[in-house]
């Protein structure tokens, strides 16, 4: 389990295909890796298959982790967001994240707002139910808070998308992947997972 928290940003030196699959090293810069501990790699949970004492570690990406995030874009010499699993003495101060992924977003816009950014993404619509405004979201790895949600179709979003709007204070800015998007580029989108429980039961209880 995770909190959101971004606690190192990793670089990606290589990134090999193996069929369908992919492997991946990433200079994380944790120095005391253990090997089979779960680290989230841009919000998706990931096993460390093997590392070194300078702390480069190399993860196996399966082709049904490729189909479901956007870590099939990864390429050497990418940025991360990396967060190591939560300790049951650790500050949540983020919420509950699985490293589960549910679907990709895309970036829409970024607008400067003082010295935060305002930022759009759209999402697919099938996640509209999750999400609420103040609710939590996880976007690469990143918790954050929803500051508007909007409707499958609105705002220029196709019928199949909607658009969620939040605030980015210049500590995430600039010590997160999210000052690197440009327009359109895909993002790993988690919702909060308390949100999915919930619906479970009131379908069968």
């Amino acid at each position: 389990m995770f909190s959101g928290i971004i606690e190192h940003q990793g670089r990606i030196t290589a990134a090999r295909r193996l069929d369908r699959d992919l492997d991946i090293t990433v200079a994380t810069g944790i120095p005391d890796l253990a090997l089979g501990e779960s680290i989230a790699v841009n919000g998706v949970c990931l096993t460390v298959t093997s590392f070194d004492a300078a702390g480069t570690a190399t993860f196996f990406i399966s082709s049904e982790t490729l189909d479901r995030t956007a870590l099939g874009r990864i390429a050497a010499g990418h940025t991360v967001n990396l967060e190591r699993a939560v300790t049951p003495t650790t500050r949540l101060s983020g919420h509950i994240v699985q490293g589960h992924v549910d679907g990709t977003g895309r970036l829409a816009a970024v607008k400067q707002a003082g010295e935060a950014r305002h930022i759009t993404f759209a999402v697919p619509a099938r996640l509209r139910r999750y999400l609420v405004e103040k609710g939590s979201i996880t976007i690469d790895g990143i918790s954050l808070t929803l500051n508007e949600v909007g409707a499958p179709g609105e705002d220029g979003c196709d019928a199949d998308e909607f658009r969620i709007a939040l605030m980015i204070i210049p500590h995430t800015w600039d010590h997160t992947t999210l000052g690197t998007l440009k327009a359109g580029d895909p993002v790993n989108i988690e919702v909060d997972v308390i949100a999915k429980y919930v619906e479970s039961v009131c379908q069968y209880r």
